[in-house]
């Protein structure tokens, strides 16, 4: 956008053979506040001067002897090669405006001057060319990315085996990434017992869970899916977890802790990156509160009437917007009950007839064996999605957290 700034500040060149009138010029302009106003009187000068100076305004005289204002604009046209002239032209001759304006010309001002006139159309003229100088800069960043991608697209087409092995390192090392943010042992919580399985894929998604005590004796848990493969989507996990420990370990409550990541995320990753996450909160009794950022439903099993409740919100994945808010919704565990937390890679894990594992499994497996506690239910995933996908590699990690009130 342009300011105000901008505008006052660009360059502007007063053509004139009376220096009366461009005295007045200059001093108009200068009351109204522009700071870089030149001038001549001199009308084979202007030329020369623009391709020194790039005016973004020049004010010209449509009469003047030896070489009259079109003459002078068939000379800028050489040099504005897109035909772009930024010229507002001045006469006392009614009948020229029209011949200027089919000339190139972006507009006119009649003398006598009026100060309000021209004012308005000065700023309007200069506006509208800061804008046209934007447009062109964009086009040309644009032309450059575009270029980029084409030699990147070359690059990819041709790789060596030496950048083939580079790919390899970068994905070791992304593993590596993703591996140190699982906790190294699942904690112990006061009447809870927890489950939680990570199986990533070849190259390296984004899943990640983790479990954080608070100092009210109430504790936190998450699981996230980031956008992406490989070093970055690692890097970007690592970054979400980072943030979501310290605002946590801070004691901000939790749908300000997903309003503030969320605007990290929309501050400092790429606009393609985004991150789903369920996040729950209990209580040693089993009261809490839950947030779905876009995530795939949650589901809650009921021991004591054999029922499965989904769990989820409307609000929207974190990186996306950034005045996005993350309302929390109260929940309760009772004695028996089971959360069952997922990514989409397990509903999206696929056989070799390319069929989906789907969500009708996961809840018959529920179904069946959550009456036995949570062990059964982690043991039949676990067994079933050996069987389904019989070793055919996944394109999406596979993880979820199952969480078992005992008490």
């Amino acid at each position: 956008m342009v300011s105000s700034a901008d505008i006052l500040n660009a360059g502007i060149l007063i053509v004139d053979d009376q220096e009366a009138n461009v005295r007045l010029l200059q001093g108009m302009l200068r009351i109204a506040g522009y700071t870089c106003v030149e001038s001549t009187t001199d009308p084979y000068r202007v030329c020369e001067l623009h391709r020194k100076r790039r005016f973004a305004l020049i004010l010209l005289d449509l009469q003047m002897p030896g070489m009259d204002g079109f003459q002078v604009m068939d000379g800028l046209r050489e040099i504005e090669q897109d035909g772009y002239l930024p010229v507002l032209v001045i006469t006392a001759q009614p009948g020229h405006k029209l011949r200027a304006l089919e000339a190139g010309a972006k507009d006119f001002v009649g003398k006598p001057f009026d100060m309000a006139e021209l004012r308005a159309r000065v700023r309007n003229i200069l506006e509208v060319r800061l804008l046209h100088l934007e447009t062109q800069n964009y086009s040309k960043m644009l032309e450059e990315t575009i270029r980029e991608l084409e030699r990147s697209r070359e690059v990819v087409r041709l790789k060596t085996l030496a950048e083939q092995e580079m790919r390899e390192r970068e994905l070791a090392l992304a593993q590596e990434t993703q591996e140190s943010l699982l906790p190294r042992c699942l904690p112990k919580f006061e009447n809870f017992s927890i489950y939680a399985y990570n199986s990533p894929t070849r190259y390296v998604g984004g899943d990640f869970y983790d479990f954080l005590q608070l100092s009210s004796g109430e504790w936190i848990g998450v699981l996230a899916d980031v956008s992406g493969k490989g070093i970055s989507a690692a890097l970007l996990s690592s970054m979400v977890l980072g943030a979501l420990s310290m605002e946590f370990r801070s004691g901000t409550e939790p749908h300000e802790v997903l309003s503030r990541v969320n605007r990290l995320l929309c501050e400092r990753s790429l606009p393609s990156q985004f991150v789903t996450l369920f996040l729950f909160l209990l209580g040693p009794h089993g009261t809490g509160q839950f947030i779905s950022a876009g995530h795939n439903p949650t589901y809650l099993f009921r021991s004591g009437t054999g029922k499965i409740e989904r769990l989820f919100s409307d609000a929207n994945f974190l990186g996306m917007f950034d005045s996005a808010v993350y309302p929390s919704r109260a929940f309760r565990l009772d004695k028996g009950d089971i959360l069952v937390v997922y990514s989409d890679g397990l509903t999206d894990a696929q056989n070799p007839r390319e069929e989906m594992f789907g969500k009708e499994r996961v809840l018959e497996i529920i179904r069946q064996e959550a009456p036995s506690g949570s062990q059964a239910v982690e043991r039949k995933f676990l067994k079933a999605i050996e069987e389904f996908t019989q070793g055919m590699p996944q394109t999406d990690d596979i993880t979820f957290v199952l969480v078992e009130k005992c008490q």
